[in-house]
């Protein structure tokens, strides 16, 4: 049997996230689960962590043990939101045993929680059990389903992400979340595998359109190369680069102001994650972070205008790179 012992989760931290208006104290936690049930995806390198094989009983201790470390190391009265992870979806009941969402009811009660799940995992009943589990009164909607749409075009969801599901999926998902009382969080991948950069920056500001009726809030994710993925076999023959941060500027600058569209570069200004030439690359992370907080919109057409020789070397990729060909630059 797992100790029931504190085990420290995958990783866990803390930071801040604008909700509703207001900044937030934040803790992230990805915790070990039972593993993927689908791991399938092309750009995904959590699929190869889990408990795999484990049973139910040994991943609810292992889950409590994870869940006692944290309590014992974060102060949770700074802690407003509470963002949850795993290696794929927290709602599965093979990857994380039902008995563990109530335990996280019970430690999280209060305060803003989002989880994320495949929207095949979304049962009205369990959705609607957490959402009164946590509700004390303090928040309108105190639980939300944070689902990895990536795109609302279903052929490039298969083809160039293999995710597995449609967007009508999503969208019935959706429903089953909301008539459970629950927020729903879309999360959308900017430039997978095959998308030249213009296209994947027009399949970004589609995708935001037509999901926006579909959630409460968006997180553009722009795409990292992970480890042990198809992903990074194209990336290392020179078949893949990660998109430009001229790229996330060009969408944020360009939303509806009522469409709530949050961007985190994870790996931003390094090789494997969104990156221009580097000059000017950690000056326009900290921006895109900052815009995250704020909603300025003016703060990322400001950094848009930045002049670098680099810009003019986007602009050549987008006027001149072509569908199914091999990118233009690293």
């Amino acid at each position: 049997m797992i100790s029931v012992a504190p085990i420290k989760p995958l990783a866990s931290w803390t930071g801040k996230d604008r909700y509703e208006g207001e900044v937030l104290g934040s803790l992230t936690i990805i915790f070990k689960s039972g593993g993927c049930s689908y791991r399938r995806c092309l750009m995904c390198g959590y699929r190869f962590d889990g408990s795999f094989g484990a049973s139910p009983e040994e991943l609810l201790t292992s889950l409590r043990g994870q869940l006692s470390w944290v309590l014992d190391t974060f102060d949770l009265t700074q802690i407003g939101m509470v963002k949850i992870f795993t290696s794929g979806s927290f709602l599965d009941p093979v990857e994380v045993p039902p008995a563990f969402r109530e335990d996280v009811a019970r430690a999280f009660a209060g305060k803003v929680v989002i989880v994320e799940t495949r929207p095949e995992y979304v049962d009205g009943d369990a959705v609607e059990a957490m959402v009164a589990a946590l509700d004390t009164g303090a928040t309108d909607t105190p639980f939300h389903v944070a689902m990895g749409l990536e795109t609302t075009d279903d052929a490039i969801r298969e083809k160039s992400i293999r995710k597995g599901f449609s967007f009508a999926d999503y969208i019935a998902a959706w429903q089953r979340a909301s008539a459970a009382g629950a927020g729903v969080k879309a999360y959308l991948l900017l430039k997978p595998l095959f998308l030249t950069e213009q296209e994947a920056i027009d399949d970004m500001k589609q995708s935001i359109k037509e999901v926006a009726p579909y959630c409460g809030m968006i997180s553009m994710n722009a795409c990292t190369v992970q480890k042990r993925t198809e992903l990074e076999r194209f990336w290392r023959d020179g078949a893949y680069r990660p998109p430009y941060l001229w790229s996330i500027l060009e969408v944020l600058g360009n939303v509806d102001p009522g469409v709530p569209v949050f961007c985190d570069p994870v790996g931003g200004g390094y090789i494997r994650g969104p990156h221009n030439c580097g000059a000017h690359d950690r000056e326009i992370v900290a921006g895109i972070n900052e815009y995250a907080l704020t909603g300025d919109v003016e703060l990322i057409r400001a950094l848009a205008e930045i002049e670098c020789g680099c810009k003019k070397e986007w602009e050549f990729v987008l006027a001149n790179e072509r569908p199914w060909c091999m990118p233009l630059t690293r």
